[in-house]
């Protein structure tokens, strides 16, 4: 048992316990493509160069795509580390075209070898499989056939994997692991492991695989580009999984009580110390989702750390942001809101690495005292200052929502209306906006460049600004800025402190930045105040003579 004065300590404490989250490269915030049906195709590399054009021709933003486990068939079957080079007659090539319009590749791999994998028999002989009581390898049905897991105790399979990761796929141009179907399903008694050189019962030791294989993809990657911080996908592990990777809640069906089931799962997993998931969103298996459905489904995704839309359909169909014409531009809004708010979404990953804080949380949390946030609901928090409340039923167009007691309240993000906490309202629900209130004093920080698939890269620094009503409130925001992908971030990064105090005829915000070996890219930043505030706004002492028009200087 944890105790602690409050449900952030006991979270906070078991997360620090179990080791720090790792901080993702800021490209892996984007909505990532995904989909079975691509790599399972005779022409694959075709179909996944048809994802590019479409990302352009309906102008959808897309830093990565995840290349499911049909890259690597013979037959109907899927052999880790080989590819078929009849669906992909040029990797190297794919890899370099995605990289060139922005897009990193992640690919699937699985612990387990078939028994007619081509490197089965070399494996087999050195010992590199679970074994059974005795002494002979383990075997177990894998996916379409039998197979044997690679034991990541014994250090030899462990560097092998290493090695296969590397040459297989890194090698290629590939960005990222994918570590997928890794529950390690054995299920006898008497299975054994190599133990590091000291035999093991499996069943003792069995939640250490999964941990294992994401350990070695990780140094795998760390070694191949030892600037770069690695990212991983797991779809399993124990506690500790993330430091080294982001995970999501498994191979969901399309049904609108999954996304309420899947907002309970994600509440879990950040109670649980797991800060960095997602879900399948549209569903991963069953009918394609109706276009209701699938376009509430990416307003509930957009809010969560992994934004992937991924599908293996029963009736052949593909999840994709253009799989309903009419819903196209309500998805590409809703992506690029995502899109804007990167910073904040950065910064709360950064808290959750450097602090130990949730990204996601149920209203209780943060609000505990509220007797209000401990009833059921759908609702959760995002970071320091939103609650989202997404709509999880059929045929409405508005969402009731409870704001919890907060002195100053809150607002409408979109409309900037002000709601009393500890009061129930009603919020609009179209198809392009997900419901959503911001504390009262939240300080946003945004990228306003009108972003687009051909420019993705361009940044430039907001803050929208949510102040209290009446006067003498004061709050306060820490940005964190990094050059969003190397490894030494610790000691290569600046924070950007904002204050924001109001009177009874102003609202004051100063800046201050401390630089720890990295020079912001920018020295001005534009504040917008959000609400319908008539006092004028004071940044570091100088009026912002039209508002939310004209931006600040940030002081160095």
């Amino acid at each position: 048992m944890i105790v602690g004065p409050s449900m952030k300590d006991v979270v906070q404490t078991y997360t620090w316990m179990t080791g720090n989250t790792a901080l993702p490269p800021k490209w892996s915030i984007g909505y990532s493509g995904s989909t079975m049906t691509y790599t399972d195709a005779e022409n694959a590399q075709e179909r996944l160069y048809e994802f590019i054009e479409k990302c352009e021709e309906n102008d959808i933003l897309c830093d990565s795509f995840q290349l499911s486990s049909g890259y690597t068939s013979i037959g109907d079957k899927r052999y880790v580390f080989h590819w078929n080079k009849d669906k992909f007659p040029d990797v190297q090539k794919l890899a370099r075209d995605f990289s060139d319009k922005g897009l990193r590749l992640a690919a699937n791999i699985k612990p387990a070898l078939l028994k007619d994998h081509p490197q089965y028999s070399d494996l087999e002989q050195q010992s590199f499989f679970i074994k059974n009581g005795k002494g002979e390898t383990e075997t177990a049905q894998f996916w379409d056939g039998g197979g044997a897991y690679i034991d990541f105790t014994n250090e030899a399979a462990y560097r092998w994997w290493i090695d296969q990761v590397q040459q297989q796929l890194l090698a290629y141009g590939i960005t990222s692991t994918w570590n997928d179907n890794n529950e390690y399903e054995i299920w006898s008694q008497d299975a054994t492991v190599n133990g590091f050189g000291s035999e093991l019962p499996f069943q003792t030791i069995r939640a250490l695989q999964p941990l294992l294989m994401m350990k070695a993809s990780f140094e795998a990657q760390a070694e191949h580009t030892p600037k770069e911080r690695p990212f991983l996908i797991s779809r399993s592990g124990a506690p500790g999984m993330h430091r080294y990777v982001q995970t999501w809640t498994g191979d969901n069906r399309t049904e609108w009580k999954t996304i309420r089931y899947n907002i309970k799962t994600g509440i879990s997993l950040s109670l649980s110390g797991i800060y960095n998931f997602g879900h399948d969103v549209g569903g991963f298996a069953g009918p394609k989702p109706d276009e209701e459905l699938f376009i509430r489904w990416v307003q509930n995704g957009i809010f969560h750390p992994r934004f992937t839309i991924h599908s293996w359909n029963e009736d052949q169909t593909v999840n994709e942001p253009w799989m309903y014409e009419n819903a196209v531009p309500a998805i590409r809004e809703l992506i690029q809101l995502r899109s804007m708010l990167t910073p904040y979404w950065y910064t709360a990953f950064y808290h959750a690495s450097a602090n130990h804080e949730p990204i996601i949380k149920p209203t209780f949390f943060d609000f505990e005292e509220d007797t209000r946030t401990w009833e059921e609901n759908d609702d959760f928090l995002v970071g320091p200052s939103m609650l989202v409340a997404s709509v999880v039923e059929p045929g409405v167009s508005e969402r009731t929502v409870y704001a919890p007691a907060h002195n100053g309240g809150w607002y409408d993000f979109y409309t900037g209306n002000h709601v009393e906490g500890g009061t129930t309202t009603t919020l609009p629900a179209p198809s392009h906006q997900t419901p959503l209130l911001v504390k009262a004093g939240a300080i946003i920080p945004v990228n306003e460049a009108k972003r687009t698939f051909a420019k993705k890269d361009e940044d430039k620094r907001g803050f929208l600004l949510f102040p209290s009503r009446g006067a003498g409130h004061t709050s306060n925001y820490t940005l964190y800025e990094d050059d969003g992908i190397t490894k030494n971030w610790q000691s290569a990064h600046a924070l950007v402190s904002i204050e924001m105090t109001t009177t009874a005829d102003a609202i004051h915000v100063t800046t201050n930045v401390v630089s720890k070996g990295y020079s912001l890219p920018y020295h001005e930043a534009r504040f917008t105040v959000m609400t319908d505030d008539s006092r004028p706004l004071f940044v570091n002492g100088k009026e912002v003579v039209e508002m939310g028009s004209i931006g600040g200087s940030i002081e160095q």
